[in-house]
């Protein structure tokens, strides 16, 4: 594969000859990676099995994990799923574009790749500007997982996918930073009652003023246990940095101190921590030899989904022996910061207080 080109397009305005040169790569069954509202997608023609299969070889992401169509309006769900039950209508027209993205029965159209050859299909309309063009200039729906190496955080900077995946992909579409940081809703339409899969940036209590017999699965699966998973992110080791990553989990002050008192013996042992907290406990790790990454004020818990998968990078990028991170309550954004941080920590939750 020759380099890959970084194209810069204005996220709001984007230039239409810039789109259409990423479109005919897509039509010709190569990679592009674009900014969503949530994070990157590395994106392929979801028609073409060859394109697809190229994804998971530039992500060395197992064939056992779904993909997500994306595509440019409601209507075209028709063109991907068997069937579109009448509450698939009203979320869309709620929270389309946006970060949602539904399972229903798959139609003919889409190959097995897509979906792990389930009878299931994941589908979005992303709410960015340059996908919506994207998609529209190919003429396709596009299949689109996060553009990063398989495990890895996910990418919210053009340079994040340009780090993991140079070379991999044609072109990346470099829209500045995605604004809300995290992966999408996936909500499985197809169980009784409808359930979440992930957690994403669209809340819980957003969904349950649309449909309130909404439900919750906590699954979290071994990568050589899965066959076929109705969703993607639903892996236990999942968006992690190359360092390990321990959780801590209980009232605020008490992780602080924990965080503090672990920092202190790493390095006492020769080891460096990094230490992801939010601002308000910057000072209490004054003197602890930490690495420290802020997410922003703890009431602020969009700013922290925001900077999440970015702190994560920053503090691998620091060479840090360990992640120490705070947890969150899991309520609103708070549910799919949570998600993150324990996939990330391959479930290591050390609880305090």
């Amino acid at each position: 594969m020759p380099e890959t080109l970084v194209i810069p397009v204005d996220p709001l305005h984007p230039d239409p000859a810039r789109v259409a040169q990423a479109a005919a790569v897509i039509r010709a069954g190569e990679l592009v990676a674009f900014p969503t509202e949530t994070v990157y997608g590395l994106g392929a023609n979801a028609l073409d099995e060859a394109a697809v299969e190229r994804i998971f070889a530039a992500k060395e992401r197992p064939a056992a994990d779904p993909l997500i169509v994306h595509i440019a309006a409601p209507e075209e769900l028709e063109q991907i799923v068997a069937e579109v039950p009448y509450a698939a209508w009203r979320l869309a027209e709620r929270f389309w574009p946006g970060p949602l993205t539904l399972v229903l029965p798959k139609g003919t159209a889409i190959p097995a790749a897509v979906c792990a050859g389930g009878k299931t299909v994941a589908v979005r309309m992303p709410a960015h500007a340059i996908p919506l063009a994207l998609i529209r200039a190919a003429g396709v729906p596009v299949a689109a997982p996060s553009a990063n190496r398989f495990s890895r955080p996910s990418p919210t900077t053009a340079q994040h996918v340009l780090d993991d995946l140079a070379g991999r992909v044609e072109i990346i579409l470099d829209g500045g930073p995605t604004p809300i940081g995290v992966q999408s809703t996936v909500l499985d339409l197809t169980a009784d009652p409808p359930t979440v899969l992930r957690p994403g940036g669209l809340s819980l209590e957003a969904l349950r003023a649309v449909l309130p017999t909404v439900t919750v699965t906590r699954r979290y699966l071994a990568l050589d246990t899965v066959e076929g998973a109705a969703s993607p992110g639903m892996l236990l080791k999942h968006y992690s940095p190359r360092a390990p990553l321990y959780l801590y989990s209980g009232p605020p002050e008490a992780i602080t101190a924990a965080l503090r008192n672990e920092a202190l013996r790493r390095a006492a042992e020769g080891e460096r921590a990094g230490v992801l907290i939010f601002d308000e406990d910057e000072a209490r790790l004054a003197g602890a030899a930490a690495a420290i990454s802020l997410l922003g004020p703890r009431g602020d818990l969009d700013q922290a989904a925001a900077r999440l998968f970015a702190a994560l990078r920053e503090l691998d990028a620091r060479g840090v022996d360990a992640i120490l991170a705070c947890d969150v309550e899991p309520a609103g954004a708070g549910l799919a910061i949570h998600d993150r941080l324990l996939r990330a920590a391959e479930g290591k939750v050390v609880l305090v207080g």
